[in-house]
């Protein structure tokens, strides 16, 4: 079945507190989506962010971002009242989320509904606490330490609380045993949330496409609690970390600072760390999109301090085994591998092995005259998901502002257009024309949003994941030019 795809995440939804949030403004997206007949609702990781407000960086591959837990639907349940986050300053411009005054403020009033909350200590919140016991027991007492030490990275600890000394953190337990219910209270009511909102969407007939990013945060529970998954020294330091070579996103490659899987480990433990995570991300979502899947079959690795990625080498993963054996195991596994970037014919080999569907990026199609595996003319077949641009790419309006002549020239022939302002709706057209099972634009490109709206710039810090949107965009008027599209291409 064909369909089409909007990629937008949570953070930029309009509300009125400064970012996105799983309330009545998700709720309205999901009718959008329906109306626009779109089946498929695509998003970021649903984790919470960390240094660079990067939802790739994050404390935690299991936890829920606090931001987008719902103020009103807390009031709803007796928890908050209007006062406790009505007057608060959550935001100083009204097109970019400001990381700093939400950190500054949300815990605060998350801590008012805790308040209200544990007089009366509900049988769901016991079940979720033993559900979750293999992950929240360690990320609560991380988030209460990262709190006591004024938000520093664990490896910046006392030596005893880094390196988890048996009797500090048992007295750490007890000294912050509110801090830690708090904290496990807070993704109660996330994933409560969450459970909710996508039962919306699937009711509806929308498909939730989630993000799970291949690594994890150096300053995460999963480092400081579980080094023997990764390339650590003794004193759980990284011998190298992860990035990509040079490429078409950045001239120096991308640093990205994680540390790298010992994956001697995980192959003797039969990547049981791995089944629980794709097992949970299942239950979190209809389709797994993995990023940087390349990373399985051959990882980048670059030497611990540099501060570019130019200087690496390439390693060999666990390519297929992890993945066959994953689809024995868990039955329900619906997944895209993002195999951007530097591909050779082992990472091809590897997806054939799987059987998932890779990535194709309109963008990136004319640059090589008729050549680009990314003109829908030269895709070998229908087992792919044709994208007009990532989270990663400008919007289709800041592509055209800044590319070449030459490039512009082909593109222009290739669309069988005359005007350059015709060639961000013409290639929404063309993707959604291809023969890929689902076609996803973001939905800055539905808006028209120019480089302003750009989402995220690899390699760069500070003026990233900040793009929001607002209620008036969502019209009747686009969501029936969307569905037009829709019927057009039978999607």
């Amino acid at each position: 079945m064909r369909k089409s795809g909007i990629l937008m995440h949570i953070s930029s939804l309009p509300t009125e507190y400064g970012i996105g949030k799983m309330g009545k403004a998700a709720y309205d997206f999901v009718d959008f989506l329906v109306d626009a007949g779109v089946k498929c609702w695509q998003i970021l990781p649903l984790s919470p962010t960390s240094y660079g407000d990067s939802p790739y960086q994050s404390f935690s591959v299991y936890a829920g971002n606090p931001y987008f837990i719902d103020f009103n639907t807390l009031k709803r349940e007796g928890l908050l009242k209007k006062s406790d986050f009505k007057d608060v300053q959550w935001e100083d411009n009204a097109n970019r989320v400001n990381y700093a005054l939400i950190y500054k403020y949300c815990f605060k009033v998350l801590k008012q509904a805790y308040k209200a909350f544990k007089r009366d200590i509900s049988k769901s919140y016991k079940e979720f606490k033993e559900k979750n016991a293999h992950w929240l027991e360690d990320y609560a007492l991380f988030m209460s330490l990262k709190f006591a030490n004024d938000g520093k990275a664990w490896y910046e600890w006392d030596k005893k609380l880094a390196m988890r000394d048996k009797t500090a953190l048992e007295k750490a337990a007890k000294e912050l045993e509110q801090e830690i219910e708090f904290f496990k209270f807070i993704q109660f009511k996330f994933f409560a949330q969450w459970k909710n909102l996508k039962k919306y969407a699937n009711d509806k007939g929308v498909e939730i496409i989630g993000d799970m990013p291949i690594y994890v945060s150096y300053d995460s529970v999963e480092a400081w609690a579980s080094p023997e998954l990764f390339c650590f020294d003794k004193d759980k330091k990284p011998k190298a970390v992860a990035g990509c070579p040079p490429d078409a996103f950045s001239e120096t490659g991308q640093l990205w600072g994680n540390p790298l899987y010992d994956w001697d480990y995980h192959k003797k433990t039969d990547y049981k760390w791995w089944f629980e995570r794709l097992k949970f991300s299942a239950e979190c979502y209809d389709i797994i999109r993995i990023d940087h899947f390349r990373g399985f079959e051959s990882y980048y690795t670059i030497p611990y301090g540099n501060e570019t990625a130019e200087e690496g080498e390439w390693k060999k993963g666990p390519g297929a085994e992890l993945f066959k054996t994953a689809n024995k195991q868990l039955s329900n596994l619906n997944i895209i591998a993002e195999d951007l970037g530097f591909i050779t014919d082992d990472v091809k080999e590897m997806l054939r092995e799987v059987g998932y569907p890779g990535m194709k990026v309109t963008q990136f199609a004319f640059g090589e005259g008729g050549k680009s595996e990314h003109l829908p003319h030269n895709y070998d077949s229908s087992n792919c998901i044709a994208y007009t641009g990532t989270h990663d790419n400008e919007t289709l309006k800041g592509w055209v502002s800044s590319q070449s002549k030459s490039t512009l020239k082909f593109c222009m022939a290739y669309l069988n257009i005359k005007k350059k302002k015709d060639i961000p709706k013409e290639i929404i057209k063309l993707t959604w024309s291809s023969v890929a099972k689902i076609a996803v634009a973001q939905m800055q490109d539905f808006l028209g949003s120019d480089e302003s709206g750009r989402m995220n710039t690899p390699s760069t810090l500070g003026t990233n994941w900040q793009f929001r949107t607002k209620e008036e965009d969502f019209t009747p008027k686009l969501a029936k030019k969307i569905l037009k599209l829709n019927k057009m291409y039978n999607r």
